[in-house]
């Protein structure tokens, strides 16, 4: 389960996107946990284990141009009614090579972080590790299809130095040789995606992940 989504994956991180012909492939969701749609250029994969005619009809009946429609908000907000799910915002997914040797920034591996976005990542990844340099955190884990993926936060006084781009530079040194790293920016922050993109990262595709409904 879960084998063609992650061979898309593996295609776009090397530059062979799906065919751009304003379809929607619908794949089994990987485990459990990961449901979700990936907006290449002019075509879109959608991962859930609902029935694949359901989603086609959905995606027939949007009210908007069919090629944005898996990123509609009526689109997501019948899916996430279907499934029970919740979801934060549509992000900008990158993907960079990984590199050789040690990271040039000095980085302190913590066992115990109680940061928000280690905690917030390991709802969503599997073997996280965290590292911590001065006013920054960086987190590598398994996410969608047990891709590698990064996230870092920068503490507001240590930003405006390169720090974010250091960061995202480092984690792709800790990246196991030959596997590509994939990392989420919110559309809106523009800072986190011109620190990616300096670090190497190279734009996608959109994607919204649909997380198990948390608890009242």
């Amino acid at each position: 389960m879960g084998q063609m989504l992650a061979e898309i994956l593996r295609e776009a991180a090397r530059g062979r996107f799906p065919e751009a012909d304003g379809r929607t492939t619908v794949v089994g969701a990987p485990n459990g946990r990961d449901t979700g749609v990936i907006a290449f250029t002019a075509h879109s994969v959608v991962f859930t284990d609902e029935d694949p005619e359901w989603v086609h009809s959905l995606v027939a009946d949007a009210d908007c141009d069919a090629l944005a429609a898996t990123m509609h908000p009526r689109f997501l907000t019948a899916l996430l009614d279907r499934t029970g799910r919740v979801t934060d915002i549509i992000d900008l997914l990158t993907v960079a090579s990984s590199l050789p040797g040690a990271p040039e920034l000095e980085l302190r591996e913590v066992t115990d972080p109680v940061h928000p976005r280690v905690v917030s990542a390991r709802l969503r990844r599997d073997g996280v590790r965290v590292w911590e340099a001065d006013g920054a955190v960086l987190v590598l884990g398994r996410g969608v299809a047990g891709r590698w993926e990064v996230a870092v936060e920068v503490d507001e006084d240590a930003r405006h130095r390169g720090l974010g781009r250091a960061l995202a530079t480092a984690a792709r040194h800790l990246t196991p040789p030959g596997e590509p790293l994939w990392s989420q920016q919110a559309a809106g922050n523009a800072r986190s995606i011109r620190a990616f993109q300096a670090a190497g990262f190279r734009p996608v595709g959109s994607e919204a992940l649909l997380l198990p409904g948390r608890p009242v």
